[in-house]
């Protein structure tokens, strides 16, 4: 419910207190969770969804809004239909205005209609996106849904637990340090034996998570042979009132009782203190120098038990036999940070995402967390659940936007934050694989979980990732990215094209006296074009690309498609008047030199504008040029074989001079439009 390492505390004490968080009601149990020690007996106050546990169902359940992608997408469609309905009634009203057949005028606005549709973008963003989630996959991110490729690439916050993503998720004893605080392994034996798995020595019984850690530590192949020489005797149970264990035994025909627990009951048990070899009375300064001791270690957010032992006058010992003891030192236990932790948040501030950390646990442990695997933030940019509940909605907006560390936050806090941030316009990616995180998954544009996470998150989430490593995910990142930009290039290369030959139309309209491009031409122009743009999928992105987040910009794409429109406008405009009033060819010739042309002219361009670096600096990949050698190819062979069936003829050689030097000339002007474009609209 909480996303804490170890198991809570619950008691019977009164708390005198409202609108607590979860945490913090010591006093009450929830549905969903597991009693791992003790027992007791209590009033039912709420079932199903009106616990705590049901309430996360229901932010579950709630209906939320499409991903960036998709809302994106929307508004691509909705623009392009505008400026096709324009363009094509605006070309079919001059062409009547004209006097010039009203069913070839009719057939050919369909015809730029249908041209001017990026029809092949569908097809494009499946195959993209597949192939972009096969890419994932291979680095152990599963895709569930195939628009997540698009948002993960964009991603510009990603909210998080701590738990197993930046820690290994896993309690461990990190240190036996003695009474002056300096490491001393001599004290792991006493901690083997204080254990409930030394007395009870079973594989199969699950034993305290402190138990467990001590066991599974470094030390254990070292001293567990030492153990031979000691035999257990009886064992003192912990419990909550006491928050102490001690189990007595024999080591040498003599006979011990050694105790762990938490420090303010300890102490209250042991009379001396164990200074190297020697003990001496426990003083006020000792104890003193002790509990400052433990706030330092608590700081570090290290869990803190203090370990002593006496020598037994007889056989066995009870728990009022736990006094007047010897304390020896500090074991100290922690989820240790990942060793990749550190390298991998420094992977993704150079992808520019804004890391933030979502988490059920303290404040301090949150923290220290936090600063051990080097996130930048500073104290104002820390909050709790309990100073996030006092704020106003505006200021709960604020708080998501500008803090980046949230420690005891509950599961609709979470769901609240995600909310928060989408608001602000952040594309969000959400991290989490327990059953409270289900409603942060449900709203994020990318909810992520992980193959170990409960079912409900599974459900909820558009990536799992079949390794909880945070390497992984930024590796996806990269992948979505590349996905993305090439998806864009598609984009850019069509809508520019296409409207340049609209435009073209439109002006050449009025001053000739046929059809420039036969209905039937203007398809076969689209389809010929689009072949080597099946490839984009496997293009290579450069990676000054993959450096920031990207968004869908409508204003960045029309921008694009004016100058570029107009720069493939200006260029057919000087292969069309050279061929109308200098060379004064029929219009078959016309038509066929202006199809090659175009056709030739899309394709070549699309090697400019898929880079912002000059061409030759950024490799494309093998298929696009393969394809793209294939189409032009195909484009000329229709020509010199006069393709009857398209009204196509052979191409005087003064024409074919003109449409080499044309192309030529347009793809050096791209190349340097492209420079001072994208100097002035910068993405």
């Amino acid at each position: 419910m909480t996303g804490e390492s170890i198991p809570v505390e619950k008691n019977d004490t009164v708390i005198d207190k409202e609108k607590l968080n979860i945490s913090d009601q010591k006093n009450m149990i929830f549905m969903g969770t597991t009693v791992s020690s003790g027992f007791g007996s209590g009033i039912v106050i709420a079932t199903g969804l009106t616990t705590s546990f049901g309430s996360a169902q229901k932010l579950f359940s709630e209906k939320t809004s499409s991903g960036d992608f998709q809302v994106q997408i929307k508004s691509f469609s909705q623009f392009l239909f505008k400026v096709i309905v324009i363009l094509t009634f605006g070309i079919f009203l001059v062409n009547a205005l004209l006097a010039k057949d009203l069913v070839q005028s009719f057939l050919f606005a369909v015809a730029l209609a249908i041209g001017i549709t990026p029809e092949m973008l569908p097809a494009i963003i499946t195959v993209t996106l597949s192939q972009g989630a096969m890419k994932m996959a291979k680095k152990k991110v599963i895709v569930k849904k195939l628009s997540a490729v698009e948002d993960f690439g964009n991603l510009d916050t990603l909210c998080m637990d701590k738990t197993g993503t930046l820690t290994e998720g896993k309690f461990s004893l990190v240190g036996t340090m003695n009474v002056n605080g300096n490491n001393d392994e001599s004290l792991y034996e006493k901690a083997l034996i204080c254990t409930s798995k030394f007395s009870q020595n079973s594989k199969d019984l699950k034993y305290d998570a402190h138990d467990e850690a001590i066991w599974e530590s470094e030390y254990t192949q070292k001293y567990v042979n030492k153990l031979t020489r000691v035999k257990f005797v009886s064992e003192n149970i912990f419990d909550y009132e006491r928050r102490r264990m001690s189990i007595s035994y024999e080591k040498q025909g003599e006979y011990f009782l050694v105790a762990k627990g938490s420090p303010e009951t300890m102490l209250e048990i042991c009379s001396k203190i164990a200074i190297g070899e020697k003990s001496v009375n426990r003083t006020n300064k000792e104890v003193k120098n002790i509990n400052d001791q433990i706030a330092v270690y608590e700081e570090k957010a290290y869990r803190v038990i203090l370990l002593a032992e006496k020598k037994l006058e007889k056989k066995s010992a009870s728990k009022a036999d736990e006094n007047d003891m010897v304390f020896l030192g500090y074991l100290l236990f922690k989820d240790p940070v990942k060793e990749s932790a550190g390298a991998t948040i420094a992977k993704f501030e150079k992808l520019g995402i804004d890391l933030k950390i979502i988490s059920g646990d303290s404040l301090v442990v949150t923290v220290n967390i936090a600063r051990e695997t080097g996130i930048d933030f500073n104290d104002r940019q820390v909050i709790s659940g309990n100073d996030l509940e006092k704020l106003s909605p505006d200021e709960f907006n604020q708080a998501a936007r500008e803090k980046k560390i949230f420690a005891r936050i509950t599961p609709e806090q979470k769901y609240k934050i995600i909310k928060a941030l989408n608001y602000e316009g952040h594309i969000v990616g959400f991290l989490g694989d327990g059953i409270n995180d289900a409603g942060a998954l449900r709203e994020a544009d990318v909810g992520i979980s992980v193959d170990t996470g409960a079912d409900i998150a599974k459900d909820a989430s558009d990536i799992i990732l079949l390794k909880k490593d945070l390497n992984v995910l930024a590796e996806g990142i990269e992948a979505g990215r590349k996905t993305f930009g090439n998806i864009m290039k598609y984009i850019l290369n069509t809508i520019s094209a296409n409207y340049g030959n609209m435009f073209t139309v439109a002006i050449s309209s009025f001053f000739l006296k046929f059809i420039p491009l036969l209905p039937s031409q203007i398809l076969l122009n689209n389809f010929v074009s689009d072949i080597p743009l099946f490839a984009v999928a496997t293009d290579n992105v450069d990676e000054n690309f993959l450096r920031k987040p990207k968004k869908w910009n409508i204003g960045f794409i029309k921008n694009f498609m004016i100058y570029y429109g107009f720069v493939s406008s200006f260029f057919d405009m000087l292969l069309i008047l050279p061929m109308i009033f200098i060379l004064k060819v029929e219009p078959e010739v016309f038509r066929t030199a202006w199809f090659v042309e175009s056709a030739i002219s899309e394709i070549l361009v699309t090697f400019a504008i898929r880079t912002k670096l000059p061409f030759y600096k950024s490799k494309p990949s093998n298929w696009l040029l393969v394809l793209s050698v294939l189409s032009i190819t195909l484009v000329i062979s229709m020509s010199v074989l006069q393709v009857n069936i398209f009204h196509f003829t052979t191409l005087p050689y003064l024409v074919w001079v003109l449409i080499i030097f044309d192309l030529i000339s347009y793809f050096v002007v791209t190349e340097i439009v492209k420079k001072s474009f994208f100097k002035k609209f910068e993405v």
